[in-house]
């Protein structure tokens, strides 16, 4: 019974009461996070990132195997005695990897915090890559890997990054490809591990049953014995390629799957909030955005058809996609060349500008909805510099935005001659 209650309290969802107020907590050796206190549930949730994440790699795919590995053995305790500890404790611990970072997550009761954060501070600091869980994790990556190049999004994403970034690092897929993976050396795991998990690329974000003193002294004992510095590493400032081209990977399908985009904007771009606020309502809303309208909605042309805005650390991207019948999958590119280009050249209405801010303002406290998903906010707060009073402000940004801006960055970023588009399937007519 107390392991059924122990469950269910971790799997609690519900955000802190009030507003969320993020303090800026330091240890006595200088390792900052940023913390929201909520003390209505025993539990301690942290978010980690370092910066330099698949970018920086050398080998792709090495820090998405250095980041299925950190929780598979580490100091004292081997693969099975580490998870069994964790899963005893009914502590959550799990690291992924993307293009930029390399993210660390934890998620404990307050009575078991201690050796959750023991736990964690071996994953990262004494990983053991054993060889039984290195084959086996490498085993099951080939085998993900075997299934997604089965599977059409997959492919189509796959292709246009390397048709857009050529011969930069975000043309390779984080995952890797079975080559690369195979090609992965122990050696390779333990100096990425020692050369990324940095405290300088280090940003931590910490939401529960903590106050700024008791984190303290947890901080220094989690992570004072991580590298002060990272390996040097340079990742060259890049836009996509090839505008324009539409390349089609033939297979024998029903339907055709369609990945298209261009460049974008970066996060820190002033008319970043006018971008966000026209993507949704060009192809970022679901039901309530034009593509959606014009695609799906007035001519059933396709279940699904989005776009999305992607800022990288080195690039930002417009991006977005589409599946439908091959005999119709021209039609659908038209269509939403043409809603680029009445985007491009009208703006929104009045009306239009009106709902998305209201949406996209009144939809935001729902991301704020569990202990986890704060402390991720927290993080992304810190690698995207948006401030310490970003929760307080980001509301108000989007709320300024007014018509004249979102006409201004329609006009500065949508060329549907531009879209690159990769099409998986036997399309007619392209």
């Amino acid at each position: 019974m107390r392991r059924l209650v122990v469950l269910l309290l971790l799997l609690v969802t519900a955000a802190p009461a009030g507003a969320v107020t993020v303090e800026r907590v330091v240890s006595p050796k200088g390792i900052e996070a940023w913390l929201v206190q909520d003390h209505a549930n025993p539990i301690i949730a942290v978010n980690v990132a370092f910066r330099g994440g698949a970018a920086v790699e050398g080998k792709p795919g090495l820090a998405n195997i250095v980041a299925s590995l950190l929780d598979e053995g580490a100091g004292p305790y081997d693969s099975q005695a580490f998870q069994g500890k964790l899963e005893d404790l009914a502590i959550e611990l799990s690291f992924d990897a993307g293009r930029d970072a390399v993210h660390g997550h934890l998620k404990t009761l307050t009575e078991n915090r201690d050796t959750a954060f023991e736990m964690f501070r071996l994953a990262l600091t004494q990983p053991r890559f054993d060889k039984e869980p290195v084959e086996r994790i490498r085993s099951q990556i080939l085998t993900m890997l075997a299934r997604e190049m089965q599977t059409p999004e997959v492919v189509a994403s796959r292709a246009w990054f390397r048709l857009a970034f050529a011969n930069h690092p975000y043309a390779n897929p984080p995952r890797g490809t079975p080559e690369t993976v195979k090609a992965v050396t122990v050696p390779d795991l333990k100096a990425f591990t020692a050369g990324r998990l940095a405290r300088e690329a280090m940003v931590v974000g910490v939401v529960g049953d903590i106050t700024p003193e008791q984190l303290k002294p947890i901080l220094d004992a989690t992570f004072a014995a991580l590298p002060a510095k990272a390996a040097a590493a340079v990742v060259a400032e890049t836009a996509p390629k090839a505008p324009g081209r539409v390349e089609v990977i033939e297979r024998d399908n029903p339907q055709s799957v369609a990945v298209f985009g261009q460049a974008g904007i970066k996060r820190n771009d002033p008319d970043w909030y006018a971008a966000y606020v026209m993507n949704y309502i060009l192809g970022g809303g679901g039901f309530s955005s034009r593509l959606t309208e014009e695609v799906r909605e007035k001519r059933g042309l396709a279940y699904s058809v989005y776009s999305y805005l992607q800022p990288y650390d080195h690039a930002g991207l417009l991006v977005g996609g589409v599946a439908t019948e091959n005999a119709r999958l021209s039609e659908s590119l038209d269509l939403i060349r043409g809603e680029w280009s009445r985007m491009r050249n009208e703006g929104p209405s009045v009306e239009e500008l009106a709902n998305a801010k209201t949406y996209l303002t009144g939809s935001f406290p729902l991301s704020l909805d569990s202990t986890a998903s704060i402390a991720g906010l927290l993080v992304s707060m810190q690698l995207e510099h948006l401030g310490i009073d970003y929760l307080d402000k980001r509301n108000g940004f989007i709320a300024a935005v007014q018509l004249p801006d979102v006409k201004r960055a329609a006009a500065r970023l949508l060329d549907p001659a531009a879209l690159t588009v990769v099409v998986v399937g036997k399309p007619r007519g392209l």
